[in-house]
């Protein structure tokens, strides 16, 4: 070989050592980006091009030019080689943990976890109080991921008691712990007949309910209003249709008329005086069909956060209704995903302020 070909031959090794470093941590997957590509989105931004115009050009969807821009600097600071530097850094394995790294992160996420918000609660919460500070927002992923493997060192084992599953399978979605207690009940309006408006949580006022139960007699009634996602529990001494009718009756009457306009129950014989309860109260009160819980699953999910706090087989009797109600403070002021990371008492204070 000629000197000039020895001398063509050493000024192109670093350019091949680089690529092997590369490839000594991944491969680059087949749908991403190239250099190529984004050397021609830098050379788009910089000639004042449309985002569709250059993802027509390269065959990409325009949000994924988008994305690209965004998570790289925006149009005034978008650089090729920085970006597809970047992206190399990013698929980099293994990662470190961001809660082992940011460990005032892993504080916050832990207070919130002992307070018993659930994983994508937390994360929720961070995303929608921190949106413009990255060191503030880690995924529910991760928090699941560093408390089930404990060799991450982020979180520790003991956080584990506060998830709201603690049991290792999953259970059908028709299962209930509906019993031979749930009887035939007269006179029953069908779920069916709900107005629209009850369906579609357009107006607030509609509830659910159902008696959560504890051990042996013990039991307390539990109500969620559909828009809001407001709890309300209320202490029922015994599971006789008067003595839970009249409990019911007494909890209506806190609330004003526009804020109380449906209740949806299932078929248990506690409510076989239904009808006492809407003569007394002017509130309509519809059934779901037999043995289908799932039609009133706003409740059913709600009764499944009460759990935390009322396991299976205690006794919650025990409770007065001012511990209830301290109870159903705590997961009102709860963020929820549904409700876009609000919590049901911010929902629920702002039907009150639109009822005058």
């Amino acid at each position: 070989m000629s000197s000039s070909g020895q001398e063509a031959g050493k000024r192109i090794q670093p350019v091949q050592h680089v690529r092997s470093v590369h490839a000594e941590y991944t491969t680059r997957a087949g749908l991403a980006l190239t250099l190529a590509e984004r050397e021609e989105i830098s050379r788009a931004v910089a000639a004042g091009q449309s985002l569709r115009s250059v993802s027509a050009r390269l065959g990409r969807a325009p949000s994924t030019i988008s994305r690209e821009l965004q998570r790289n600097g925006g149009l005034e600071c978008y650089r090729a080689s920085q970006a597809d530097q970047a992206a190399w850094d990013r698929a980099q394995r293994p990662k470190a943990c961001k809660l082992v790294e940011n460990r005032r992160l892993a504080g916050v996420v832990a207070s919130k976890l002992q307070a018993l918000w659930s994983p994508e609660q937390v994360a929720g919460w961070l995303k929608r109080t921190y949106p413009n500070d990255e060191t503030h927002r880690v995924s529910h992923e991760t928090i699941y991921r560093s408390l089930f493997i404990q060799a991450r060192g982020a979180l520790k084992k003991e956080l584990l008691q506060h998830l709201r599953r603690t049991r290792v399978m999953r259970r059908s979605r028709h299962h209930t712990q509906k019993t031979d207690n749930h009887g035939r009940i007269t006179e029953v309006v069908s779920i069916s007949e709900r107005p629209a408006a009850t369906d579609d949580r357009a107006v607030p006022g509609h509830r659910e309910g159902d008696l959560l139960f504890g051990n042996r007699d013990s039991q307390i009634a539990t109500l969620v209003e559909l828009q809001t996602r407001y709890v309300m529990l209320v202490k029922i001494p015994a599971k006789d249709t008067e003595t839970v009718v009249n409990a019911l009756i007494k909890n209506a009457r806190k609330l004003p008329q526009e804020l109380y306009k449906s209740l949806t129950w299932d078929r248990g014989k506690e409510m076989a005086a239904h009808k006492r309860f809407t003569l007394a109260t002017d509130i309509q009160v519809y059934f779901c069909d037999p043995h289908s819980p799932w039609q009133r699953g706003t409740n059913e999910n709600t009764n499944g956060l009460l759990r935390q706090y009322f396991p299976k087989g205690s006794d919650v009797s025990a409770f007065s209704q001012a511990q209830l109600n301290a109870v159903a403070r705590k997961l009102n002021e709860r963020p929820r995903k549904t409700l876009d990371y609000e919590t049901p008492a911010e929902r629920f204070s702002q039907s009150v302020a639109a009822t005058g």
